[in-house]
């Protein structure tokens, strides 16, 4: 009797479980999903008009563009993001000497200490020193940003979905808020503080527009520096500081793929020769 029990129980309980579920299921797709602002106007991210150099299976850096985006990137970004996963050493792969590489290092301050005196000081970088950042821990990040932590970018374009285009998008797409949205949504703001771009989930981030005008930057090379082609810059250099191999692992990629395609054209010929004189058994009924 107890053991019938037990079946009747496990099975009205399997048939509630069923029956919630196709209910929700149904409600799930029959509701439908109020409109708004956020998943009404944002944008997926995109690449720049000419695409990227690095992308596809025969991709390369464009080295004059990652010289570009890390002065960008020196004299914009690192006022609120550093790059600890990056050592100074590391520039040398993108066309620096090592004179010129130690030279870099020197124009930036990183903590130490004074050997006369143990205590903390404020030293040049050498090169095997990694980009320090512009605040000393989380706390002293949120008060100088609105309570908000500018995010590391070392691998800030492999931390986001699709994160070299977004992150060309975000830095790019800062705007005014579209007449056609608040005629939609008159409940929209933009509080005080945040600041209006479509590429983001939310379209109101914390972050203020790092690019503000063109010709912000001096590029070397005498490149235009307008707004999208400083965030292109600085976005290839941001890739490559999160994946500096990439490159090499594709070139390395195409022998191997070779190499396979060889070695089993290989075993398929042997297998052959070795079994070609074996005649397959005719089976009697």
């Amino acid at each position: 009797m107890v053991r019938l029990l037990a079946i009747g129980a496990g099975l009205l309980f399997t048939l509630v479980v069923m029956v919630s579920f196709v209910v929700d299921a149904y409600n799930a797709a029959t509701t439908e999903t109020p409109k708004t602002a956020e998943k009404v106007f944002h944008l997926d991210a995109k690449a720049p008009e000419g695409g990227w150099s690095f992308s596809g299976p025969l991709g390369k850096w464009d080295i004059a563009q990652l010289q570009r985006g890390y002065k960008v990137y020196k004299e914009v970004c690192s006022a609120c993001h550093g790059m600890k996963f990056i050592a100074f050493r590391n520039l040398a792969e993108l066309g620096y000497t090592e004179n010129q590489v130690r030279a870099e290092a020197a124009t930036w301050q990183v903590p130490g200490v004074d050997p006369a005196t143990g205590e903390s000081i404020m030293r040049p970088a050498e090169p095997t020193d990694y980009i320090p950042s512009p605040y000393p821990n989380d706390v002293a990040a949120a008060a100088a940003n609105n309570n908000a932590i500018p995010p590391d970018l070392s691998l800030i374009t492999k931390a986001r979905k699709n994160g070299t285009n977004y992150v060309y998008s975000l830095l790019s797409g800062y705007q005014e808020i579209p007449a056609e949205l608040t005629e939609q949504f008159p409940e929209f703001s933009t509080p005080f503080g945040l600041y209006y771009n479509p590429y983001f989930k939310y379209l109101n981030i914390a972050m203020a527009p790092p690019l503000m005008s063109d010709g912000q930057v001096t590029y070397d090379d005498g490149t235009e520096a307008t707004v999208p082609q400083m965030s292109e810059d600085v976005t290839a250099f941001l890739t490559w500081g999160a994946e500096p191999t990439m490159i090499k692992r594709k070139q390395t990629g195409w022998p191997v793929m070779i190499f396979l395609v060889f070695a089993t054209i290989l075993a398929w010929m042997a297998k052959q020769q070795i079994w070609s004189a074996v005649k397959p058994s005719k089976r009697k009924d």
